[in-house]
């Protein structure tokens, strides 16, 4: 077995409330150290649960982090985990992010920011400055937005659905009004599975690739088990980041249906 493959004890080093529902945990982990951009681990409460979470730093002055929406019982029982706690950890898994572009738009949905701020800071490194929408219900759900202004400036563009901050709306409506007056070269995405659709059909609408992280029900993340399948892919493999060419395979399932832990098929919610 793989050394990614073994389930290691991290201790949690630190836990930050970022915004509502939303909570980061850092650790120390030499493998996460090396995760890319997109990367996902697999994180383990001892009779609770293993769930997937994205890698949203991997190093924070030698700590990796992860940043957990609270949502059902597994979420729960890792917000309220406090500094000196340990959890088992599994990964980095997965496909990463191509940064392959110059002129990038990075669409980000509720706690979708988790996944795309690695790769946001990657193209920094690059100097290449991608223009960020960050959408969010209302101006409390706006997932490391301090951290991007300071990063992004006027490159920032900020939605929420009741109006409460920045634009009114939904971050995919306005990423499709950028795609039509501004010169992009590529999409990222990463957030609700209807948003990310409705951001993927305006991209193709515009002739634009893009690179979407998807969410499904991961249990053993190394392919075995099929409960993450969509289309011809398992999400845990070969994912979780699709670009263009498999979300036109999967389009019959992408913000349509996905399986639920028991394997019925469910329709994908907001």
């Amino acid at each position: 077995m793989h050394m990614k493959e073994k389930t290691r004890t991290v201790e949690i080093v630190n836990v930050d409330y970022e915004c509502k529902d939303i909570w980061s945990l850092f650790f120390s982990d030499e493998e996460i150290r090396k995760a890319e951009p997109g990367q996902y681990i697999m994180v383990w409460m001892p009779g609770v649960d293993e769930i997937p979470m994205s890698i949203s730093a991997k190093d924070v002055d030698g700590l990796s982090r992860i940043t957990v929406r609270e949502m059902g019982h597994a979420t729960k029982t890792l917000t309220s985990m406090k500094k000196g706690e340990r959890l088992g950890v599994r990964g980095p898994f997965g496909n990463s992010y191509r940064h392959n572009s110059t002129k990038p738009l990075v669409v980000a949905g509720g706690s979708g920011m988790a996944s795309l701020m690695p790769l946001v800071e990657k193209l920094l490194k690059l100097n290449l400055k991608p223009t960020v929408v960050l959408g969010g219900r209302s101006a409390d759900q706006l997932l490391f937005v301090n951290q991007l202004e300071q990063l992004l400036s006027e490159n920032l563009m900020i939605t929420t659905d009741d109006g409460s901050r920045g634009f009114t709306g939904y971050a995919s409506g306005y990423a499709a009004n950028l795609m039509e007056t501004m010169d992009f070269d590529m999409v990222y995405t990463c957030g609700p599975e209807i948003m990310m659709s409705k951001v993927f059909y305006a991209a193709e609408e515009n002739s634009l690739p893009v690179q979407a992280s998807l969410e499904r029900y991961i249990k053993c993340a190394v392919g075995l088990c099929g409960a993450c399948v969509i289309g011809p892919y398992r999400v845990c493999k070969d994912g979780p980041i699709f670009d263009s060419s498999m979300l036109r395979e999967t389009s019959g399932e992408f913000g349509v249906s996905k399986m639920d832990p028991s394997g019925r098929r469910v329709r994908v919610d907001h």
